[in-house]
């Protein structure tokens, strides 16, 4: 039995009939652009044991589906699992006084993170549009629905995909220079504030964040200066 297998396998005794939160799209993207539109996934409640059965394909169910929360599954949903993990990483809090929930350390326990990184250095290049919010919702047969928010509540959200960029709509993204990194099961990544990312995952991940507050230092100064120029010059 694999490793991912025998943290499902402990996981699933622990908590199979938990009830968690869980992210569906049809895709695997969650709060991204589709059909010009920000669409967040669909939040349904079920059983953790219903969720495993699904992830390792006992279970047939239209979509993907994906336990993640910005304000931590792990310490809402999980508290048993607590134990397992450190409850802080030592040398981050040393180095870390101030705080604002930026600076991430991303520990992967199983599994792979894709990352695509760019440094704040290249906001200039990339670009930012207003999309309207929506979210999925799955119909009984199975079929994703786009379902509209409030038309007010715009979203600013970068258009561009990295895997596949459309240089003819965004030119100047090809003067990015991306960073491609892969974290795998018992690495960490320091994922700097400020810095721009897209992320991706191999089957049966299963990562923690830790996050840390950032200083409002001359890095934070020189990104707001950086951003308001680049506004300024029409490169929204």
């Amino acid at each position: 039995m694999g490793a991912v297998a025998l943290l499902y396998f402990r996981y699933r005794n622990l908590l199979g009939s938990k009830a968690v939160s869980v992210a569906v799209t049809p895709n695997g993207y969650a709060d991204a652009v589709y059909d010009n539109k920000f669409v967040m996934p669909e939040e349904r409640t079920m059983s953790f044991a219903d969720f495993v059965d699904i992830i390792e394909k006992k279970t047939h169910s239209p979509g993907v589906f994906y336990i993640q929360k910005q304000c931590s599954n792990l310490t809402e949903e999980f508290p048993e699992l607590m134990g397992d993990v450190e409850d802080h990483i030592p040398w981050m809090s040393e180095a870390l006084v101030h705080k604002d929930h930026y600076e991430n350390l991303y520990c992967v326990i199983s599994g792979e993170k894709h990352f695509i990184l760019h440094p704040p250095s290249d906001r200039p290049f990339i670009p930012y549009e207003m999309y309207q919010p929506a979210t999925y919702k799955v119909n009984e047969d199975g079929t994703f629905e786009v379902i509209d928010g409030e038309p007010s509540d715009k979203v600013p959200w970068i258009p561009v995909d990295p895997l596949e960029p459309d240089l003819s709509l965004y030119p100047a993204y090809g003067e990015t220079r991306p960073l491609h990194v892969t974290v795998k099961a018992g690495e960490m990544l320091y994922l700097p504030s400020l810095w721009f990312h897209h992320v991706r995952q191999s089957h049966g991940c299963i990562a923690v964040n830790y996050w840390y507050d950032m200083e409002y230092d001359i890095k934070y100064h020189y990104f707001q200066l950086l951003d308001s120029l680049t506004k300024a010059a029409g490169n929204s």
